[in-house]
């Protein structure tokens, strides 16, 4: 293939279903840890016999096992909600089917942990809304016996032994206790480069109000989850994580940014194959490739050759990462304590209502922009537990609520009374505490992390989540 046919390619999987005709949906994915009560491991056995009881009586119905044969992803056929594992038996996923409105998704969600913890609680586990597993020093970290996720932990733990001029973490097995909470919103062809652009501007924000993934050998970090991406082997090209450091002018450069980020993973003959990544500009220029497949306990050699089939393989994890649905996947949040669950899903749906608004207050604020930052710069300096001198925290307390105050707006003007959701945010563009300098800060005077894990996962009260 040479670069015109790639780019017509990309094209095709990536910008062309936003110029469909489509209703606006949102669908949204919540990664969850499973606490042992005891602080000890999580005890895969109870786990999964708590899982299984609850899909039996939900009507959730196994699609997908492991190598064992024990259920790891399962389905609700009249909604479409998944159920599953993810990366490990220590985290759990919710995978919502796309709706109009977020009260319903929040209904729903209420209920299916209502029920989990009901059960596994009487197995002395729970699911809490935190971006770290709080046992993540005990815990059986391996990932789970699936070809696919196999080929990630084989992939990320390469960062031990391939040389590269960069800084990895330790913790190369982060996929099995780092939690995430995801939302995609449709996207249209003529507002792709404006969401793109608005939402890498509000990073600094997102991460002043959601940040939760704080754990004790990084304590300087509210965010270690943007680290773990970062300065792992899906770093070695910044272009596949992250901010947008630059924001594309127009779609021809959005697709030259698309044709350099990289693949490092595909199929063959039954095989899911992980090698180093290839920039696309490169990848399809190469004679041959060495990858390597996980079976019978090791990795195994393959050599393979490039095909067009491979670009939907492509894996990206851009903060604002476009898909080939039409949608933006937007990444960069912690998993929430599930009192404010649907409260990440709100902002970016109340934000997407108000580009033009959100935008016009960004491109003039002094607070953060405007000292010499990037967006992605000022991101990594609001992860800190310490705020640098140029910033002062009542302006930025100011420019939080704004931002807060369109995104309620923009919810407003959907009429589904999902502001709801939005409003407990306030308490914390105020005091400038997230869930995760509220732990930190909360340990150090004395409560302990069972605290915190049971205060997380507390659902809100039903009269200020009922549907409207």
């Amino acid at each position: 293939m040479d670069k015109e046919e790639i780019k017509e390619a990309l094209y095709n999987r990536y910008i062309a279903p936003t110029l469909k005709d489509r209703d606006e949906f949102v669908g949204i994915e919540i990664e969850i840890p499973i606490v042992n009560l005891s602080g000890g491991a999580t005890d895969f056995k109870s786990i999964r016999e708590a899982v299984n009881c609850f899909c039996h009586n939900f009507g959730f119905e196994f699609n997908a096992f492991d190598e064992d044969g024990n259920g790891y992803s399962a389905t609700e056929p009249v909604t479409g909600d998944n159920l599953s594992f993810d990366c490990s038996f220590n985290n759990l996923e919710f995978s919502f089917a796309k709706e109009k409105n977020l009260t319903i998704i929040n209904e729903r969600f209420n209920l299916y942990i209502s029920a989990l913890n009901e059960k596994l609680e009487r197995k002395g586990h729970l699911l809490t809304g935190m971006g770290i597993n709080p046992g993540y020093k005990v815990n059986n970290n391996e990932f789970l016996k699936v070809p696919r996720y196999q080929m990630l932990e084989g992939f990320l733990k390469r960062s031990k032994k391939w040389e590269y001029p960069m800084y990895f973490h330790p913790y190369p097995g982060y996929g099995a206790f780092a939690c995430a909470s995801q939302v995609q919103l449709d996207v249209r062809y003529d507002k792709l480069i404006e969401t793109i652009d608005t939402f890498s501007l509000l990073e600094p924000i997102k991460s002043v109000l959601f940040a939760n993934s704080w754990m004790e050998e990084e304590p300087d970090n509210l965010c270690v989850r943007d680290m773990f991406w970062e300065n792992s082997t899906h770093g070695i090209n910044p272009h596949n994580i992250g901010v947008y450091e630059k924001i594309p002018d127009d779609i021809n450069e959005l697709l030259e940014y698309i044709y350099r980020t990289s693949i490092f993973c595909t199929q063959r003959d039954g095989h899911y194959l992980h090698f180093h990544p290839v920039p696309v500009t490169e990848y399809f220029s190469q004679k041959e490739i060495r990858g390597e497949y996980y079976e019978n306990g090791e990795y195994h050699p393959y050599m393979f050759v490039p095909e067009e089939s491979d670009l939907s393989f492509l894996r990206t994890y851009k903060f604002e990462d476009l898909t080939f649905r039409g949608t933006i996947e937007y990444r960069s949040g912690c998993c929430q304590p599930f009192s404010d669950a649907m409260s990440i899903a709100a902002f970016h749906i109340g934000l997407s209502e108000k580009l033009d608004e959100v935008n016009e207050l960004l491109l003039n604020d002094t607070v953060l922009y405007h000292h010499g930052y990037t967006s992605g710069e000022l991101r990594k300096i609001m992860n800190k537990k310490e705020l640098p001198d140029f910033i002062d925290k009542n302006e930025l307390k100011k420019l939080c609520v704004q931002v807060l105050e369109i995104a309620k707006a923009g919810l407003k003007e959907r009429d589904y009374g999902e502001e709801i959701f939005i409003e407990p945010i306030f308490e914390r563009a105020e005091s400038l505490i997230n869930p995760a300098r509220e732990v930190a800060e909360g340990l150090k005077n004395g409560k302990t992390m069972e605290d915190f894990i049971y205060k997380f996962s507390k659902l809100a009260p039903r009269k200020r989540l009922a549907c409207i």
